[in-house]
C-alpha cells in the first residue's frame, strides 16, 4: 500500500521516496545542504537528519577487488554492509569465464574502465596472489591495502577471513 492516512492527511509514500532520491542526488552532485533545502522547500536541518538516518560510515571512499575467492558472497555482504562503494570479487570459475567469453579488445577496454574508475577511490582493498598484489600496488600509487592469498598462479578458490576484511574497512572509517 502506497497511501497512508495520518490524522486528516493522506500521505503518498512514492512522493516521499522520489523527493528523498532527488535530495540525495543533488547532495551527491555537491550541492550544499542549504541550497538543496531551498530548492526542495524544507529546512536545512531536515537534509542533515535525512543524511544521518542513512549514513553507513564516514571516511575514505573504498573499493574492494579480489580473486579467486571461495566465500565471495560472504565477503560481498560484509563490504556492502560497511559501505564499500565498488566491489569486484570473482571465484576461480568466474575469473576464467570472464576471460574466455570476451575478445582481447573487450578485456583491454574493461580493464582500462576499471582502472580509471579505481582512481576515484581513496583506498583499494585488493585480495590476490603475490604477483597481482605487486602489480596493483604500482598501478594504484600505493593507495592499497593488499591481502596476499598465496603465490602466483592461484588455481583454486581461497577462503578469505571476513573479520579481517571488516576490520580493514572499519579502520578506514571515521568514528563519530
Amino acid at each position: 500500500m502506497d497511501f497512508f492516512r495520518v490524522g486528516d492527511k493522506v500521505i503518498y509514500k512514492k512522493k516521499i521516496e522520489r523527493t528523498i532520491t532527488k535530495i540525495l542526488k543533488m547532495r551527491e552532485k555537491g550541492l550544499s545542504q542549504s541550497k538543496v533545502a531551498g530548492e526542495i522547500n524544507v529546512e536545512r536541518s531536515f537534509i542533515s537528519r535525512l543524511e544521518s538516518i542513512g549514513e553507513v560510515r564516514k571516511g575514505e571512499k573504498i573499493a574492494l577487488i579480489g580473486f579467486p575467492i571461495a566465500n565471495k558472497q560472504e565477503i560481498t555482504e560484509i563490504a556492502k554492509k560497511n559501505g564499500v562503494e565498488f566491489i569486484l570479487l570473482l571465484t576461480e570459475e568466474e575469473r576464467w569465464d570472464f576471460i574466455k567469453n570476451k575478445s582481447s579488445l573487450e578485456i583491454f577496454n574493461l580493464l582500462m574502465e576499471i582502472l580509471t574508475r579505481l582512481k576515484e577511490f581513496d583506498l583499494l582493498i585488493f585480495l590476490g596472489s603475490d604477483m597481482r598484489l605487486d602489480l596493483v600496488d604500482k598501478l594504484m600509487d600505493g593507495k592499497i591495502v593488499g591481502i596476499e592469498l598465496g603465490n602466483s598462479p592461484l588455481k583454486e578458490n581461497i577462503y578469505v577471513d571476513p573479520d579481517r576484511i571488516e576490520e580493514i574497512i572499519k579502520n578506514f572509517s571515521i568514528d563519530d
